[in-house]
């Protein structure tokens, strides 16, 4: 269960600290239409959960980026439009929060850099010398690196999804994202992710991608 008065708490403070000393709107209003969005019935993994696990990963990568509060309004708005059955996802999350953040009080090169980061999500391959992508993408996939019963409640989730696609056509498009996964280079981008998700990451990637093609990958 989500704790919303939580949420709130941290969503105020992330925008009152990328503000400064400007003066904005009260952030109340933002916080609830965001949290109306990650609350919608269409979502299974994607929920409050997900936005409430990414922000404590943040937290702990704070120190590995150059603009935490702005790191974290990123993380807000990364899945803030979501439909399973829409690829452009993202894109619409990204212009969502270049007009909130606007609107917000923040200031445009701040709004610039949230929606990048964003727009980042699409990928997950930031720049060597990114490290507020490289924070809000090992954030992101650090679900990848669960213990088993996590790991299995987040793919369960992810069908859930995508229930309208059918399970022959599912597993296939499934399969092909584990081995793209597994062919990057890295998964995990600042030190601690690296050091400590990177190989989790992987066996749960690697015993997925054999079970869904019985052990022919």
């Amino acid at each position: 269960m989500a704790d919303y008065d939580e949420l709130r708490t941290r969503w105020s403070d992330a925008l009152h600290e990328a503000r400064g000393a400007a003066e904005g709107p009260d952030p109340g209003p933002y916080a609830e239409n965001l949290l109306a969005r990650w609350a919608e019935p269409q979502r299974r993994y994607h929920t409050l959960a997900h936005l409430t696990a990414v922000l404590d990963h943040i937290d702990a990568l704070a120190p590995h980026a150059d603009a935490p509060a702005l790191v974290r309004l990123a993380a807000w708005f990364h899945d803030a439009v979501y439909l399973p059955d829409r690829s452009e996802n993202e894109e619409r999350s990204a212009r969502l929060a270049e007009r909130a953040l606007a609107e917000a009080g923040l200031e445009p090169s701040a709004v610039a850099e949230v929606a990048r980061l964003v727009r980042l999500t699409v990928t997950h391959a930031p720049a060597p010398d990114d490290r507020n992508g490289q924070v809000l993408c090992d954030a992101d996939l650090a679900v990848l690196a669960s213990g088993p019963a996590a790991y299995a409640a987040y793919t369960k989730a992810v069908r859930e999804e995508y229930a309208f696609v059918p399970d022959d056509a599912f597993r296939t498009g499934r399969a092909q994202i584990l081995e793209q996964l597994l062919g990057l280079p890295r998964l995990f981008h600042t030190p601690y992710g690296a050091a400590e998700w990177e190989p989790k990451a992987r066996a749960n990637l690697g015993k997925e991608l054999a079970e869904r093609t019985g052990g022919l990958a």
